[in-house]
């Protein structure tokens, strides 16, 4: 089985992708792999180190507006179309499977045109621009929300699976993580993350609430700021008196590498609203107070976290309204409530699609062998 994958841009796109090339690996014993995406993307970084075959493809967004420069991206698209359609030609595969990000345009309309069997996987609630309109080309759609499906005018495409995460999520325990990251098992662990870059206001928002608890006999956090934040908050926390080696119940870590340990000692998440952020703490069952980016495209962070909240799993605050004192407040009010901390895991844990790779992957695995 030969099968094409394309996602890129950002990591929610790109490692959605690579679950799926693992997972489909396991089932199918000769399936053999190549991934296309851009030179510009991260996907030029993550996917070769994953030991994939990998081509770029000259495509990039359209603008928001008109302009000069979306001339030369149609130009660029009407090249990209001749690119993508050398490289499948090549490889003659007997799936396409795109992920997100633009660059799947070009290559899983050029797969449908071929006759080649196609699906796409899209992560949030609002489906973007790429994929609604793929739709009307490829033969399925796998949605990490069921929400989505009313975005695509041709829904009988369209399957319920969730989002694909990394298996390391749900076998990591807490007697790791807690070791690995020398917590204290005695005490509730709170773990904040804006995402593998940080996220300013939610670190500044942390000053306040890294004041209010610090040397907390029973509350323990676990901060990570993306690396070009860490300096700044560790300096800051300094100047407010707060020596974060000394103080006992804080940790600020300015990237992990292994976020799974980090999922299993967390009874309460601070994130943004991420759609696979949020497929692996809903898979865990981990009570949630979720900040959307507000320049996500089509502001689709907050329909993402307004579900996990209606559900009972979340509390939503915007970046907006978010400052240290509301931040800590919110955290007081569910961390020092065990009952409500316990109702918020369990329609968090209802929430969850551990298997959703395994259910994709057996979906593409089917469309590859009707080729």
């Amino acid at each position: 089985m030969r099968i094409v994958v394309s996602g890129g841009g950002t990591g929610g796109h790109i490692y959605p992708a690579i679950t799926l090339i693992k997972t489909i690996k396991q089932f199918v014993e000769s399936c053999e792999i190549f991934y296309i995406g851009t030179q510009a993307g991260l996907e030029a970084d993550l996917v070769p180190k994953e030991g994939l075959p990998f081509a770029t493809i000259d495509v990039r967004g359209f603008a928001r507006k008109l302009s000069v420069e979306n001339i030369v991206t149609l130009l660029k698209t009407c090249g990209s179309l001749w690119q993508s359609r050398k490289i499948l030609q090549s490889f003659k595969p007997d799936l396409v499977i795109g992920t997100g990000g633009y660059v799947c345009g070009p290559v899983l309309l050029t797969a449908s045109l071929m006759g080649i069997p196609t699906m796409i996987q899209e992560q949030n609630v609002i489906p973007g621009i790429t994929n609604r309109i793929l739709a009307r080309f490829v033969d399925k759609i796998a949605v990490g929300y069921a929400d989505a499906g009313k975005y695509f005018s041709h829904n009988e495409k369209v399957v319920f699976t969730g989002n694909p995460i990394r298996p390391e999520v749900m076998t990591a325990t807490r007697e790791a993580g807690l070791a690995a990251l020398g917590l204290d098992a005695n005490k509730r662990t709170i773990l904040i993350s804006g995402g593998s870059r940080g996220a300013r206001s939610i670190n500044q928002a942390m000053l306040h609430v890294h004041k209010y608890f610090a040397g907390n006999k029973d509350i323990q956090l676990l901060h990570v700021t993306g690396k070009n934040e860490y300096n700044g908050i560790v300096g800051n926390l300094m100047q407010m008196g707060i020596d974060v080696g000394n103080v006992g119940n804080i940790s600020i870590k300015p990237y992990l590498y292994d976020m799974p340990k980090a999922l299993a000692v967390a009874d309460l998440a601070i994130f943004r609203a991420g759609a696979i952020g949020l497929a692996e703490i809903t898979a865990l069952g981990i009570p949630a107070i979720l900040i959307p980016y507000p320049y996500a495209a089509e502001n689709h962070q907050e329909f993402n976290a307004r579900v996990i909240e209606r559900q009972g799993a979340a509390l939503v605050i915007k970046d907006s309204e978010l400052d240290g004192t509301k931040l800590t407040e919110q955290i007081s009010k569910l961390i020092y409530d065990p009952e409500k901390l316990a109702l918020m895991a369990q329609a968090s844990r209802k929430l969850g699609r551990p298997q959703a790779a395994e259910t994709i992957a057996r979906m593409a695995i089917h469309l590859a062998e009707r080729a």
